[in-house]
């Protein structure tokens, strides 16, 4: 008999839907992918070549478990150079991606009972991540926000004496939405003056539009700098997603028992990747600029196509790469023969009627809207407004 647990574990709801939009793909559809927030560009050159020289140089055995020294030298001076922060390597541990340093400080943090604030929407592995170290998911509702970003108003509304565990993520993953400096300062005076203990995830610090500015709130107070965790990665910004290496910094105390952690359940992650990380911090950044104007040029497109698109709406996405789609008026009506009445149903029509795969806002605690990432070409987004507007005038 499996633990309740494993029982209740569910799959990601991304890689689901992706899993089987390849499936119908294989099967002759031309299906059009807005699900995985993947960049379609390939490793920068130089870190590829990073990786090679550490690997014939015989860099391949096991690190230590938070991380090789090198790279963890790397990083404090990047949280000095792009952050304002000033954290020593022992405050630092690298992991199997962001989405492992993650669950590590909540391991760190949380005990049972424990009630953890998500804004939502929200990026669907923090509801799983809590519930897995039998603390409580609870979401904020910020859809009364015209950028579906967190206020300090709904902040204080929503903390009760179990709260113990805020959760940031500016630019955020679904809705691309930008905590402004003082938002955001006004936020962490709410969190400080309950006693909470706040992640920050900023893995898409650098992937910022228009007048967009990132600022890390662990900055903003020693009290600050004592209470946050900072959360990164190398997979969105260096087109890195399959090395697995993201990282971690807060207080000395919590990195080094989130380090014992992993040395007993993953051990540090693969050594040449980690190598080829130390490369993507000092190499030339030329990629990282090109990457960001090619999205926020698919940004801008998507964005004008889907003015014509009747019955949804969406405010415009100020960092990351994803649109965040308003929905509620196509929900309700039969399509193609499908009754549609929450996004996950929407969701699902649009794949087998109009071989359109997207991401149901239900994933990210937001029912009523769909998530499309523009992570693909000029002309898979031409293809999604066109099979859009198509689903939508296919209402019986």
């Amino acid at each position: 008999m499996l633990s309740k647990l494993a029982q209740n574990a569910n799959p990601s709801a991304t890689l689901s839907i992706n899993t089987r939009a390849k499936q119908l793909e294989k099967q002759g559809n031309d299906v059009v992918k807005f699900t995985v927030g993947e960049p379609d560009f390939d490793t920068p050159e130089n870190i590829k070549q990073a990786a090679h020289r550490a690997l014939q140089a015989g860099r391949t055995k096991y690190a230590p478990a938070a991380g090789v020294l090198p790279l963890r030298k790397a990083l404090s001076e990047k949280f000095k150079r792009d952050n304002g922060l000033d954290y020593d390597t022992d405050q630092i541990i690298v992991s199997n991606g962001a989405k492992q340093a993650l669950y590590l400080m909540m391991l760190c943090l949380l005990e049972e009972g424990d009630d953890a604030l998500l804004p939502a929407p929200f990026w669907g592995s923090y509801k799983a991540q809590v519930k897995t170290c039998h603390a409580n998911p609870v979401p904020i509702d910020c859809t009364s926000s015209p950028d579906l970003g967190l206020t300090p108003e709904l902040l204080e509304d929503a903390i009760t004496e179990d709260s113990k565990l805020l959760v940031l993520n500016s630019p955020c993953n679904p809705s691309g939405a930008v905590l402004d400096e003082e938002t955001l300062r006004s936020i962490m005076d709410v969190a400080l003056e309950n006693d909470l203990w706040v992640i920050s995830d900023e893995v898409y610090e650098h992937l910022l539009y228009d007048d967009a500015t990132h600022t890390s709130p662990a900055g903003f107070s020693d009290e600050a700098y004592s209470r946050v965790i900072t959360i990164n990665s190398f997979s969105k910004t260096y087109a890195m997603t399959g090395w697995r290496v993201g990282y971690a910094a807060g207080p000395e105390e919590v990195i080094h028992a989130a380090g014992c952690l992993q040395g007993n359940l993953t051990s540090a992650p693969n050594t040449p990747a980690q190598h080829a990380a130390i490369e993507a911090l000092e190499g030339e950044q030329d990629s990282v600029s090109d990457m960001r104007e090619a999205f926020r040029q698919r940004r801008d497109l998507l964005m004008e196509l889907l003015e014509d698109v009747p019955r949804v709406s969406c405010p415009t996405p100020r960092g990351a790469f994803y649109a965040f789609l308003n929905v509620e008026d196509v929900l309700g009506d039969t399509y193609f023969g499908d009754e549609v009445n929450t996004s996950e149903e929407m969701a699902e029509s649009l794949l087998q009627n109009v071989s359109m795969a997207v991401v149901p806002g239900s994933a990210f605690g937001t029912d009523g809207y769909i998530r499309l990432s523009y992570v693909v070409g000029d002309e898979t987004i031409e293809k999604g407004a066109e099979r859009l507007t198509e689903f939508v005038h296919g209402a019986e």
